[in-house]
C-alpha cells in the first residue's frame, strides 16, 4: 500500500495531527486496515476507495475502527487534491455521508469538512464524577457556563469545560483506566475545553478508546463541540477558533463555522502539510 503521512490542522508549517491516508481502487480487508493502522501508529489512518462518483471511507485507530475522524478527513482531502486537483469530494462513511473540500495553499493544503449532523444532551452526574476522578479534577474546576454534556458530530464525546487554562494544562490520567472507562461508555474522546474568549477555545482530547493518550487536533470533537455551543445558545457569533495540542508540543489550529439551524452540519477547516 502507498501510505501518505499528512499532518492536519497544522499551525502553518508546524504542528497538526498526523494521519495516515491510503487511497486504493478497493478497500483492503478489515484485518489489513487494522494492521496497517497499528503499523503506522498515528491516532487514525483513513482508507478510501472510489464507488462511482463518491469515495467510500473507513477510519482505524491503532486498536479499533472509529465511525468518523475529522483530522484524517482533512488529511484525506489534502491527499485527494494532490491526486486530482482542487475540488469538493463526496465521502460515504459507515454511518453518514459527508463532503470534504480541498485546495492548494502554497506549499501546503487547506481543507474543510462538512460534519454529520450534531446533537448534545446533559451528562449524568455519575459519568461526570467518574471522568473528573480519572483526569485528576474536582467539581470546582468546571466552568458552570458550559455544563458537562454528551456531544455528537459523527462520533460520541464527553465535554468537560474548565475554568482555567492552568487546569487544562494539568490534565493527567492512566491510559488503561481511561481506555476501560471510555470503551465502556462508548466515548471516542473526552473533550476538555477552556474559553479564552467566546470565540476562542483551548482544548485537549484524551483518546484512550483508540489506544492513544492524547490527540493533538480533533476535527470530529470540534464539530460536536460547535454543535453543543449552538444548542447552549453560546454567543459564538457564527464561528469559533480552537487551539489544540499546545500542551503536547503539537500546536494545532481548527476553525468551525456554525450555521443557526439546530443539529445541522458544522464546517470544520484548517491547513494540512505533507510529512517527511
Amino acid at each position: 500500500m502507498d501510505i501518505l503521512k499528512i499532518a492536519a490542522f497544522s499551525d502553518g508549517n508546524t504542528g497538526g495531527n498526523p494521519a495516515g491516508v491510503v487511497i486504493g481502487e478497493t478497500l483492503p480487508d478489515v484485518a489489513d486496515m487494522q494492521r496497517v493502522a497499528a503499523d503506522v501508529g498515528f491516532s487514525e489512518t483513513a482508507f478510501a476507495a472510489p464507488e462511482g462518483d463518491v469515495w467510500r471511507v473507513r477510519y482505524f485507530s491503532p486498536e479499533s475502527e472509529v465511525p468518523f475522524c475529522g483530522h484524517a478527513t482533512i488529511a484525506l482531502g489534502a491527499a485527494l487534491v494532490g491526486k486530482f486537483g482542487d475540488g469538493i469530494f463526496r465521502l460515504i462513511l459507515n454511518q453518514a455521508g459527508i463532503t470534504v473540500e480541498g485546495f492548494r495553499d502554497g506549499a501546503n493544503f487547506a481543507a474543510a469538512l462538512q460534519s454529520p449532523p450534531t446533537r448534545s444532551k446533559a451528562a449524568s452526574s455519575e459519568l461526570v464524577g467518574e471522568a473528573l476522578a480519572l483526569l485528576g479534577y474536582e467539581p470546582g474546576d468546571l466552568d458552570p457556563a458550559n455544563p458537562p454534556a454528551l456531544i455528537h458530530g459523527g462520533a460520541d464525546h464527553l465535554v468537560l469545560a474548565l475554568k482555567s487554562r492552568q487546569a487544562l494544562a494539568a490534565m493527567a490520567y492512566d491510559l488503561k483506566q481511561g481506555q476501560s472507562f471510555m470503551r465502556r461508555e462508548g466515548l471516542v474522546t473526552i473533550l476538555l475545553a477552556h474559553a479564552e474568549t467566546p470565540r476562542l477555545f483551548h482544548t485537549r482530547n484524551p483518546f484512550a478508546s483508540g489506544g492513544v493518550y492524547e490527540d493533538p487536533a480533533t476535527g470530529a470533537a470540534t464539530a460536536a463541540f460547535a454543535g453543543y455551543l449552538r444548542d447552549l445558545g453560546w454567543p459564538h457569533g457564527g464561528a469559533i477558533d480552537i487551539v489544540q495540542g499546545e500542551d503536547m508540543g503539537m500546536r494545532s489550529r481548527l476553525h468551525a463555522d456554525i450555521p443557526p439551524a439546530p443539529g445541522s452540519s458544522i464546517r470544520v477547516s484548517g491547513t494540512a502539510r505533507l510529512m517527511d
